[in-house]
Order: structure tokens, then sequence, then C-alpha cells
């Protein structure tokens, strides 16, 4: 009883499994020189959803989205600069993977090593000055009762007196 469901079961398993697997087909053009240049163009620009990857490493649908964009562009006769501008001027700067060096982006370009050289002078600071930490200065006056008390002689106990 329990063998023909089991076997069933695995049955089953085996016939979806692909089916979970299956996944969209991917929207190619007919000319692979078209594919080309979307390759090369969309290496030039972020991917608007997960920021850290190009378009043409991102899975997101937005940038299948933006990557359907640039081949129907590439497809109207349209050159990469054109391509580029045109997303630069409808998403601004953040589109490029490799933004410019304007005035509004030195922070961007020049952040990381300020960062660097503000930690590098922390660290050098807190690593010199970590060795001398200066004793406090004692007054004349704290200096002589010092002085009496270490040279005092103990004061006598009873066992002292009864000798």
């Amino acid at each position: 009883m329990i063998r023909p469901f089991l076997s069933a079961l695995a049955l089953a398993g085996a016939l979806c499994s692909p089916a979970a697997l299956a996944q969209e087909g991917r929207d190619l053009a007919e000319d692979p020189l078209v594919e080309t240049r979307l390759r090369e163009v969309s290496r030039e620009l972020r991917c608007l959803v997960c920021q850290n990857e190009t378009l043409a490493d991102s899975q997101a649908k937005l940038a299948q989205n933006l990557r359907r964009e640039v081949r129907t562009l590439i497809i109207d006769g349209k050159s990469d600069a054109e391509i580029i501008d045109f997303l630069t001027e409808r998403y601004g700067d953040f589109v490029l993977y490799d933004p410019p060096f304007k005035p509004y982006t030195w922070l961007l370009w020049l952040g990381p090593g300020l960062l660097l050289l503000l930690g590098g002078g922390a660290w050098w600071r807190i690593a010199r000055h970590a060795g001398t930490t200066a004793e406090p200065s004692l007054s004349d006056d704290e200096r002589n009762r010092v002085a009496a008390l270490l040279h005092r002689t103990p004061p006598k106990t009873r066992q002292d007196s009864q000798s």
C-alpha cells in the first residue's frame, strides 16, 4: 500500500520539478549585432533598483524593461552616445555606472579618500598619545605631606608599650 503511494509521489515530484525550474525566456533581437551593442551599452548603465549592478548584470524587472527600451533605441538607429544621453536626461547621472566628475559629484569621488585620510589621522593621533599618560603633578604642600607620611615612624601599638 505504501510502496505504490511513494512511487506515485516520486513520479509527481519528478514531473513537477522541471516546471518549477523553468524561467521566462529572454528578449533577444534577431540581429546578434544589436545584442552585442546592447551588452556594451548596458555595461555603462546602472540598475536603478539594485544600484550596485550594471544594467547588463541585473535581473530586476526594471532592468529588463530598460534593456528592452535600449534594444528598441538601438534598432531605431540611435548611437550609443544618444542612448546614454537619453537615459541620463530621463534618470539623471545616477543611471551612469561611472558618474562624471562634476562639482556635485566631488564628494562621491573624493569621499572615500577623505574618509581614509581622516581615519588614518585619528588612528595616528590616538596611537601617538596612547603611551604618554601624564602623571598628575603635586603641589609643594602635597609633596611635603607625602614626604612626612613616608618618613614618619609607625605609631606605637600596645604590644610595643608593654615591652
